[in-house]
């Protein structure tokens, strides 16, 4: 599990939460769909390092 990365990709998360945020306050739409983005790519970060971790206790098993 690489720490590193799962504190950018909440980094990420928290980025996007907040351009969304804003595009809802501010009416615009750009910055509503790019806040969204921010949280799908955060969100694929995540689960590449869950998959990752898992890989990883699967060969630790073996």
């Amino acid at each position: 599990m690489s720490l590193e990365e799962r504190a950018k990709a909440t980094a990420k998360n928290i980025e996007g939460k907040v351009q969304e945020a804003v595009g809802n306050v501010t009416g615009d739409p750009e910055d509503q769909a790019a806040g969204n983005m921010k949280q799908a790519e955060a969100q694929v970060r995540h689960t590449k390092e869950d998959v990752k971790d898992k890989a990883k206790e699967i060969v630790d098993r073996a």
